[in-house]
C-alpha cells in the first residue's frame, strides 16, 4: 500500500479545481478580447499574458508576494475586508496560481475562438444578436475543445506548481503545503517512501485527467458535424 501525504494531495486538488474555475471566469473574456481585438498594440497585452511562461517561478512568486503583501494596496484592501492576510494563506495561493496558469488557459481558448468561421459570427450579428449572445450561442459551442484544453492544462499545471506556491504560501501543513512541496520535504528528510507514494498518485491523477480530456475532445470532434 502506498504511503501518501493525503492532506497535501487534497490541498493540491482543491487548489487546482479552484484555479481552473477562476480561470474560466477570468480567462474567457481575456481570450475573447485577444482573439477579436483589432488594437494595434494588442501584442503587448499578449506578451503580458504569456509572461508567466518565460519568467522563473521564483521571480514571479516574489513579485506576486510583493503585490499582495500587507503594505500593498491589494493586501491592505483584503485585510480591511476580511481581517486576514493574503500571503501564506490559501487565498494567496489561489491568486498566485491564477496568474501563473493564466497563459495555459487563455492561449488555447483564444486560438479556438479565433478559428471560428467569421461568417457565422457576422450572420449572428446581422440577425440582431448582441455580441455576448453571439459568443454564448455561436462562438463558445464551436470552441469547446479549445476551452476544455485550456481548463485541463491549467488544472494539471496547478498540480505541479512549486516555486510560485512556495514563495507566496510558504510551507504551512494543511494550509499552503501542496503535494509538490510535501514531496520535496519528504526527500529532504530522506522519507523516500512517502515521497514515492505521493509522486505516484500525483502522476496517476494527472495522467487520468489528460486521458479523459483527450477522449472527450475526440468525442466532441467526432460528434460535431463538419461542413
Amino acid at each position: 500500500m502506498l504511503n501518501v501525504d493525503w492532506t497535501a494531495l487534497a490541498l493540491s486538488l482543491r487548489l487546482a479545481f479552484c484555479t481552473m474555475a477562476a480561470l474560466f471566469v477570468v480567462g474567457t473574456p481575456i481570450a475573447y478580447w485577444v482573439a477579436f481585438s483589432r488594437w494595434r498594440l494588442k501584442f503587448l497585452a499578449e506578451a503580458v499574458v504569456a509572461l508567466p511562461l518565460v519568467l522563473p517561478p521564483t521571480v514571479l512568486g516574489f513579485y506576486i508576494l510583493v503585490a499582495i503583501g500587507p503594505r500593498s494596496p491589494v493586501g491592505q484592501a483584503y485585510q480591511r475586508l476580511t481581517g486576514g492576510l493574503l500571503p501564506f494563506s490559501f487565498q494567496g495561493l489561489l491568486v498566485a496560481s491564477i496568474l501563473y496558469s493564466l497563459p495555459f488557459a487563455v492561449q488555447p481558448m483564444a486560438a479556438s475562438f479565433g478559428s471560428v468561421d467569421r461568417r457565422l459570427v457576422e450572420v449572428s450579428c446581422c440577425l440582431g444578436a448582441w455580441r455576448w449572445k453571439t459568443f454564448w450561442r455561436v462562438i463558445l459551442p464551436l470552441s469547446v475543445p479549445g476551452v476544455v484544453t485550456g481548463m485541463v492544462l491549467s488544472f494539471a499545471h496547478t498540480l505541479g506548481e512549486f516555486g510560485v506556491v512556495l514563495m507566496v504560501g510558504g510551507n504551512l501543513p494543511g494550509i499552503t503545503r501542496t503535494a509538490s512541496i510535501a514531496i520535496y520535504d519528504e526527500v529532504q528528510a530522506l522519507n523516500y517512501g512517502v515521497a514515492f507514494g505521493t509522486s505516484v498518485l500525483l502522476v496517476g491523477v494527472s495522467f487520468s485527467v489528460l486521458v479523459i480530456t483527450y477522449a472527450l475532445r475526440r468525442k466532441v470532434w467526432t460528434a460535431w458535424p463538419v461542413k
